[in-house]
């Protein structure tokens, strides 16, 4: 219900996808250990629900950047629905635009679309928007594997220019950036989890999705999200 397209959390595994998605806003703001009044960046904030859920539960203000439009404008009517305009504010920009200095830094799925040649731009601009205390938070897909180039099907057809980075590339650009690593949790399985639903659901409703476009690109998505769930379960 809150389109959040990112990895889910199932504390027990026995969690709803909505469950498991409230799950993870949750545990990302025990983590930031944000305070009443905390200014709060959201690098990649998508359709604005971890901004609105921060805004909400934990009484912060929050800035929300995205390159979509139509996310901009499905944030913004989401935040004045909620009345948390005030608190959830949205922009159309480029992180790497963004001038102002912030408490924590929280950045969903948004990691992977960076690209391999800007991961220490990336690490950087997060160091510079920080406060001198600040936290940051990056929730990013990575790979068991060292360094390697995005498979074929999903650079063709899902993800272009999409580049998911190895942990050890994560680590140099922290590292070089002058960022401390203070916690590292790795979601692998609740990530199958995740696509195992998203795969059900969309099945679900796959009739309406080749009305909406055509049994090719069903089968195309199809085959991404059972793909993409056999990774994660079993490398």
């Amino acid at each position: 219900p809150d389109m959040q397209y990112s990895c889910a959390y199932f504390p027990t595994g026995k969690e709803t996808l909505r469950e498991a998605q409230i799950a993870k806003k949750r545990h990302i703001a025990a983590k930031l250990r944000l305070e009443p009044g905390m200014k709060v960046l959201d690098i990649g904030c998508g359709w604005g629900g971890m901004a609105l859920y921060l805004a909400a539960v934990c009484d912060v203000e929050v800035t929300g950047v995205t390159l979509a439009r139509e996310q901009l404008e499905v944030a913004r009517a989401r935040a004045k629905a909620a009345g948390l305009e005030h608190r959830a504010k949205f922009e159309l920009m480029d992180y790497r635009d963004v001038t102002e200095r912030f408490d924590r830094v929280v950045s969903v799925g948004m990691l992977e679309h960076v690209g391999a040649g800007h991961l220490a731009e990336y690490f950087a601009k997060v160091r510079d928007r920080l406060a001198d205390d600040g936290v940051a938070l990056i929730h990013t897909i990575s790979t068991m594997t060292p360094p390697t180039a995005t498979g074929p099907f999903l650079r063709k057809y899902i993800f272009p220019g999409g580049y998911t980075p190895a942990l050890s590339e994560c680590a140099r650009a922290v590292e070089k950036a002058g960022l401390w690593s203070l916690d590292v949790e790795v979601w692998r399985m609740h990530y199958g989890r995740t696509l195992r639903a998203w795969r059900m659901a969309f099945e679900a409703r796959r009739a309406e999705v080749e009305e909406m476009y055509d049994p090719r690109f069903a089968r195309m998505w199809e085959f991404y999200l059972a793909g993409c769930e056999c990774a994660f379960d079993y490398g």
